[in-house]
């Protein structure tokens, strides 16, 4: 596997947009309170130690912008991979549900390491600074 993937053609990159901005955003936005307190986010009685939690601080904040505006995209998505895989085996190790109606589950850190796993095949697309920066050659439909 190459680096950064080869984009799809054009109208596929259309709904990788899309699929980036929105868990791109969401993403950075879940990150964000996590960097202002980046070693301590979980509390003192985390299972974690502090730069773990700050390693995942910065992998969602970061990683978030990096998916919106589709620079780096497959690290970011490595990283972010790593993270939601952190976050799910807790949550199952917790006896958490996969869906709860209010309650702790781990659906959602699943659905974005789908969508990390998405990008790191996939890569960015045709709309993205990845495109620019690498300038990778895509078919147009």
């Amino acid at each position: 596997m190459k680096f950064i993937p080869q984009s799809p053609p054009l109208v596929p990159s259309f709904g990788l947009l899309a699929l980036r901005l929105v868990a791109g955003t969401a993403m950075a936005m879940h990150g964000w309170p996590k960097i202002q307190n980046m070693t301590s986010w979980m509390g003192p009685e985390a299972p974690v130690p502090g730069f773990l939690q700050a390693a995942a601080a910065i992998a969602e904040f970061g990683g978030g912008i990096c998916w919106a505006i589709g620079f780096l995209t497959p690290v970011a998505s490595l990283l972010l991979l790593v993270t939601m895989g952190v976050a799910v085996s807790m949550h199952i190790g917790n006896g958490d549900p996969f869906v709860s109606q209010g309650g702790p589950s781990w659906e959602l850190a699943a659905l974005y390491a789908s969508i990390a796993v998405t990008l790191l095949l996939g890569g960015p697309g045709m709309h993205s600074v990845d495109q620019v920066v690498f300038n990778k050659k895509c078919e147009e439909v």
